[in-house]
This record gives structure tokens, C-alpha cells and sequence, in this order.
């Protein structure tokens, strides 16, 4: 085949043929350059930690600092010229830091590799990530704590299959979020702890016979150990990975919620009113308000879970230790990453300004027979009856009810007497909306004073 059809095959980006292409495909500059403050930070504990163990010259060691705080100082005022032939950050940093400072330069990679060097860039990232995700997690959940103060004894409906099922609280609805947020956050937690180890001095996968001081820039690092096994080291990814599934749950907690606010801003139930600040209007009926963020929100999910699933993949086949196939790690993280950060600020902007409709909350929750089961219980409690009896009694109230088209307080006396002759006046004091999430005073329960409990509880966790 010749030159000129054969380059025709690669097409006009890859004119230059397979050398391009495998520049093309090898090189990471184009999103690894995400991790240069990582890279630097790694890089200057390792030249001090090896100046210490006297492997490299004090002389040499503060040249190489010097040097590495220009080459940082370039890349973050934009005048940095990454280069794709150099493949990676690595490389990129490394190669300037020779122009700027010389010989010294190549005394840096003493005792290390390019492999422990990425593990440890991208574990101080993701770290970096879990603390992001603390915080706007702690921010979501102070915002869903004013809510759920703010409406403690407001009555609403709660659902099941999206259908009327029993009066609940505002405050209780909102302190269900902050339940599930604080296991997002205690998820964080754990993750960040359990990925604390350092792999730097892990070199390319048997460690080094330099005598180096893992432990030193384990420390310098904010790292709490060394990683006990220079295999593992390098070959982990496990970080990562419980930063995505960590924050594909959390994405999945968002959009459940964002459905929420979807459905309560609507016109049919007016249970919210989003601000103008996260919705938008139509382009043709003046009339709509819609909730754009809670809807962006709500399709995050799929950005996160793909990252999720896809470096899984990635890794599920590796053998011990590197390969180059652990180069496809970052793109997804780094995405995921941003999006769970946007999705967790616009949802937190929603939640502490969006506005109750306390009114149709209150009006929803009387509708629908909110209050059989209490009717039931009534039964129970006060006639004795076994509670199979009392549902069927209260399922013919509600049939009698539905027939009438009134609700269960509006029946009369005599017509729940002619279902059960012993149902007295005293029915009444349950079936009331406000009476009923009132006497839900068991623990976790939608009852005002255990709302507000709860609501304590976790203002006092938090500090």
C-alpha cells in the first residue's frame, strides 16, 4: 500500500500516520495536567526526604525546590507550554524544570517512578475531592436543617407509590434528606480515612534500594502511612473507585430529591416555589417557571454512574502491577468529580431558597383518606377490636366516604355507627391532620417534638 492511500486510512488529524497516532493515543497531557500542584507537592517532599536520607545534596535539593515553585508559578498564571511529545505531567514538569535549573534536575527521579509518582498525584487529587465533597455535603445538610426547622409542625402528605399514605411533618420530610445526606457524608468519611496511604517510594512496583524514608514523605504529604506493599501501590486504584461509587450513591440521593422538587413546584401540587435563581422560563409560553437546575440535577446521575462502571472496566482484567491501561482513570474521575460538586452546590442554592407552600401542603395532607390508618388504630386502641377487623371497618368508612365524596371527618356519627356500633364521639380527636402527626411520638417518627429532637441532634453534630 502506498504512503498516500495509507495515510489517507488514518485521516486528515493523523496525516502524519502511525507516529501520530501513537502520540495521539499515549499521551494524557491533555487532561493530566489537572494534577500539576500534586505532582509538584509529591515531587518537592521526595527531593527534601531524599537530601535527608543524604541521597541528594541540600545544595541540589533547595535548587529543585526552587525550581519546581517557578515551574508551579507558570502553570498557574497560564504561562506553562504543555507539550502532548511529552506525554504526560510528569514528563512535562520535569523537562521544564531541566531548562530552568539544569543538571540538578535529573537527580529528582532518584528512588521513584513515573508509577508510584501517578498513584501519588492522584490519590492527593481524589483526597482533595473527598474533602470538597465533606463540605458541600455539610452545606446541604445545614440547608435541609433550616427547612426542617422552619416547618416542624407542618403537616403534609406523605406517599407511597406516589399515593396519599399518611399525614407527616414538613420538618420530617426534610429531615429524611438529612438522614440520607449524613450517610453520603459518613460514606466520605470512611472512604477518605481508608485511602489515606501513601504510595510514593513504591517506585515501579518492587520498591528501591536507595535508602529512602517513606515514612517522611508519607508525613510531608498528609498522608497517614506509608502503602505496606509496592505491588498494591501501584496497581490501586481502589481510591477512585470508592470516590465514584461513593458519589454515584450521592448522585442518586440528589436526584431522588430533585424528582421531588420537580414534581412540588408543579402547578398540580404547588407544594414549592423555586427561586428565580434555579429556574427558568419558556422560550414561547410566558406562563411557565421551570425547574431547570432540579432537572439538570436529576440527570447528573447518569455522568457519575458511567464513571463509575467505566473504570471499573477499566481495571476489572489488570494483572499486577501497572499497565497502561490505568491511564483511562483520570477523564472519568475528574468529570464525575465536577459534577458531583455542581449538583451538590445548585442543590443546596435550591434548598435554602425555595419557599413551602404551607397552605396546599396542609390541604394535600387532609385529602386522599390521609388518616385511615389512625381511624384503625383508633379501633384498636379504644373497641379492642384485632386489627384485620379494624382495617375492614376503616376500608368501609373510607368506601362510604368516597361514595358520599367527602373525607373520613366529614362522615357523621351515625353513618360510622352503622358500620360499628361501638365508635363514639371521641373518633374525631384522631382524624385530624394535626392530631394525627402529633401522636406519632414514637422515635424517628413525623411527630413535631420528635422532629425538632432530630433536628437538634444532628445541629449539635455538626457544631
Amino acid at each position: 500500500m502506498s504512503d498516500t492511500k495509507s495515510n489517507a486510512m488514518w485521516g486528515g488529524r493523523f496525516a502524519a500516520g502511525p507516529d501520530a497516532i501513537m502520540e495521539a493515543i499515549n499521551a494524557s497531557i491533555s487532561f493530566d495536567q489537572r494534577l500539576a500542584q500534586q505532582d509538584i507537592d509529591g515531587s518537592r517532599a521526595h527531593a527534601a526526604m531524599l537530601a535527608q536520607q543524604g541521597i541528594l545534596s541540600s545544595k541540589d535539593a533547595e535548587t529543585i525546590r526552587e525550581g519546581l515553585l517557578t515551574v508551579l508559578s507558570e502553570i498557574e498564571t497560564g504561562k506553562f507550554a504543555f507539550s502532548a511529545a511529552l506525554e504526560d505531567i510528569h514528563m512535562n514538569v520535569e523537562a521544564r524544570l531541566k531548562e530552568i535549573i539544569g543538571e540538578p534536575a535529573g537527580r529528582l527521579h532518584t528512588g521513584r517512578s513515573r508509577n508510584d509518582q501517578v498513584a501519588t498525584d492522584f490519590k492527593l487529587w481524589v483526597r482533595d475531592q473527598f474533602d470538597a465533597a465533606e463540605q458541600g455535603l455539610e452545606a446541604l445538610i445545614r440547608a435541609l436543617l433550616a427547612q426542617a426547622e422552619a416547618g416542624a409542625d407542618w403537616v403534609m402528605p406523605g406517599f407511597t407509590h406516589l399515593q396519599t399514605a399518611q399525614p407527616v411533618t414538613w420538618g420530617h420530610h426534610m429531615m429524611a434528606y438529612v438522614e440520607m445526606f449524613a450517610r453520603d457524608l459518613s460514606r466520605v468519611r470512611d472512604a477518605r480515612a481508608r485511602m489515606n496511604e501513601c504510595p510514593l517510594g513504591a517506585a515501579a512496583l518492587a520498591g528501591t534500594s536507595f535508602p529512602i524514608d517513606r515514612e517522611a514523605t508519607a508525613s510531608a504529604l498528609g498522608f497517614d502511612r506509608p502503602a505496606a506493599n509496592s505491588l498494591d501501590a501501584v496497581s490501586d486504584r481502589d481510591f477512585a473507585l470508592e470516590f465514584l461509587s461513593t458519589a454515584s450513591i450521592c448522585a442518586m440521593h440528589l436526584s431522588r430529591m430533585a424528582e421531588e422538587l420537580v414534581i412540588w413546584s408543579s402547578a398540580q401540587f404547588r407544594f414549592v416555589a423555586l427561586s428565580d435563581r434555579f429556574s427558568t422560563g419558556s422560550s414561547i409560553m410566558p406562563q411557565k417557571k421551570n425547574p431547570d437546575a432540579a432537572e439538570l440535577i436529576r440527570a447528573k446521575i447518569g455522568r457519575i454512574v458511567g464513571a463509575n462502571v467505566a473504570l471499573l472496566t477499566v481495571m476489572k482484567g489488570l494483572p499486577l502491577a501497572y499497565s497502561k491501561d490505568m491511564q483511562e482513570d483520570k477523564e472519568q474521575v475528574f468529570d464525575a468529580a465536577d459534577t458531583l460538586m455542581l449538583a451538590l452546590a445548585a442543590m443546596t442554592g435550591m434548598v435554602g431558597d425555595m419557599t413551602a407552600n404551607r397552605d396546599s401542603l396542609e390541604a394535600a395532607a387532609a385529602s386522599g383518606f390521609s388518616t385511615a390508618t389512625d381511624l384503625a388504630d383508633w379501633l384498636v386502641r379504644e373497641l379492642n377490636l384485632p386489627f384485620r377487623d379494624a382495617h375492614h371497618v376503616t376500608g368501609t368508612l373510607v368506601a362510604m366516604a368516597e361514595a358520599q365524596g367527602c373525607d373520613l371527618p366529614d362522615l357523621s356519627l351515625a353513618d360510622m355507627q352503622s358500620v360499628h356500633g361501638g365508635i363514639t364521639e371521641a373518633v374525631f380527636d384522631v382524624l385530624g391532620v394535626h392530631n394525627s402527626v402529633a401522636s406519632r411520638t414514637s422515635y424517628g417518627g413525623t411527630a413535631p417534638v420528635q422532629v425538632r429532637a432530630q433536628i437538634a441532634r444532628w445541629k449539635e453534630s455538626l457544631g
